[in-house]
């Protein structure tokens, strides 16, 4: 069975020692850090499987880790804090933050939200398939090595991203519902939660728009669900 490694980044030091303590308990490497700086510099070092990051922070802030962490790695970040602000929530998830707890939460909802981001990013396929294949228009997915093509080009998505993108191309013209692709991407605990929807598509879109595709084909059925339509030539 894998040792998962987890980097938690927290300037309070209690805070940091009651998750690091109950993180070892289930059996996780856990590496502490209270400052962004000194976990970015043990980045590659560790070469952590999830991040846990405080947002309020001396020196660096949370969102200012995420975007550096964001250049060059796609690892899932769950952001902690003690904002309760949907601002924030959406700044987070915009950011590529895979999940967001605000401060104080249970233990059963930080392990919960851990093993949920950490199957998010299993690699076993979300459907079976019998092509590993996939094309629509200038967009090719192929399934086997989990990578998109736009034309010629690639376009690099984050685990969560490629699971949406995938599962809504398997269903081709066919309405999947918000509860389905939160339940299948995300996980059971994620049903209700269409912000991580919507932010998500938005990030697939502003990516598609760089390589210039237009993402009218991404059918939005207000609250229903999403499909991906045939693109005609």
């Amino acid at each position: 069975m894998k040792k998962y490694r987890m980097l938690v980044i927290d300037d309070e030091a209690k805070i940091l020692r009651f998750i690091a303590a109950n993180l070892k308990s289930l059996g996780y490497e856990v590496h502490p850090f209270a400052t962004g700086t000194e976990a970015l510099a043990q980045f590659d070092v560790i070469n952590p499987d999830l991040v846990l990051l405080d947002i309020t922070m001396p020196g660096l802030d949370g969102f200012q880790v995420l975007e550096r962490i964001r250049s060059f790695s796609e690892v899932p970040v769950i952001m902690l804090t003690a904002r309760d602000n949907a601002n924030d929530k959406v700044l987070g998830l915009n950011s590529g933050a895979d999940d967001y707890l605000t401060k104080p939460f249970s233990l059963e909802e930080l392990f919960a939200r851990v093993k949920a981001v950490l199957r998010r990013y299993d690699k076993t396929p979300l459907n079976s398939s019998t092509t590993s294949q996939i094309q629509n228009g200038p967009i090719r997915l192929n399934l086997a090595q989990r990578r998109l093509w736009v034309n010629q080009e690639e376009l690099k998505l984050t685990e969560t991203e490629y699971k949406l993108f995938s599962l809504l191309m398997l269903n081709m013209n066919k309405v999947v519902s918000h509860e389905q692709l939160l339940c299948t991407v995300w996980g059971a605990e994620y049903r209700d939660e269409v912000e991580y929807l919507r932010v998500t598509l938005a990030r697939i879109r502003q990516k598609l728009k760089v390589v210039g595709q237009d993402s009218s084909f991404w059918v939005n059925y207000p609250g229903v669900g999403y499909m991906i339509a045939t693109i005609q030539d």
